[in-house]
């Protein structure tokens, strides 16, 4: 794995082999890696039990934030799979209505945020003609949502979300995304083990976003290179080798 050490604001990069180049586009998961999730997440979580509650299709306690923090980068059904394991799918698909329609009206009602310094590191790629996408496991509304409240939406050439697309992995979510975009050098930024894997597996150069803290230990082993920060993105593109 790629590894760097932070000495003084710089970015040294120990390689370990890898010859980085600058690619064509970047591809960007949304939960945990430009989104802080958590901000919105946590109280919809909370909110989404309560109302099954009075709907009659949930009668137990709320179960720990953890559960769902740690899920994240997982497709809906594999989440309340491991949420709720003990109930079926009336409830599941009712809790996926309900996750979607409450988060919608959290991005509108809500203070949420995006990481530090996502805005600004955006808009320099952007300036600088790196072609942006989103491809996430989340919801076609949500991931639009969220990009849009943010005032991010148009740096981006395309969002691509599982939901949409009704994809069975982020591999092949990724793959349709290179596919319709002709893009054939690209950076996967996430932080996910989803997120490696749909790098690796596309060919593409993995950077793998440390920050966040949803994972075990083990959840970026795979990755490239591994950052503290988002705006670490810059250095290592401006050090990367043009093609």
């Amino acid at each position: 794995m790629g590894l760097y050490i932070e000495m003084e604001g710089n970015v040294e990069m120990e390689k370990n082999g890898i010859k980085l180049t600058r690619p064509d586009a970047i591809i960007f998961d949304m939960d945990g890696t430009l989104f802080k999730t958590e901000t919105l997440l946590i109280p919809v979580f909370h909110q989404v039990f309560a109302r099954l509650r009075e709907e009659g299709l949930y009668n137990e306690e709320t179960p720990p934030e953890e559960l769902i923090l740690s899920s994240l980068g997982m497709l809906l059904p594999d989440i309340w799979r491991r949420v709720i394991p003990n109930h079926g799918e009336e409830v599941h698909r009712r809790a996926d209505e309900l996750l979607l329609e409450l988060e919608l009206e959290g991005l509108k009602g809500q203070v949420t945020e995006l990481y530090a310094g996502v805005p600004e590191t955006l808009e320099t790629l952007h300036s600088r003609g790196v072609r942006l996408f989103v491809a996430s496991n989340g919801l076609e509304h949500y991931v639009r949502g969220v990009a849009d409240t943010h005032r991010i939406l148009p740096l981006f050439e395309g969002l691509y979300s599982a939901g949409q697309y009704e994809t069975k992995t982020k591999v092949e979510l990724v793959r349709l995304l290179l596919d319709h975009h002709g893009v054939s050098k690209a950076w996967m930024v996430g932080d996910r083990s989803s997120d490696v894997e749909a790098g690796k597996q596309n060919g593409q150069v993995v950077i793998g976003c440390a920050y966040a803290g949803f994972g075990d230990g083990q959840e970026l082993a795979g990755a490239d290179i591994l950052i503290e920060r988002f705006d670490e993105l810059l250095p290592l593109f401006d050090e990367a080798e043009e093609q």
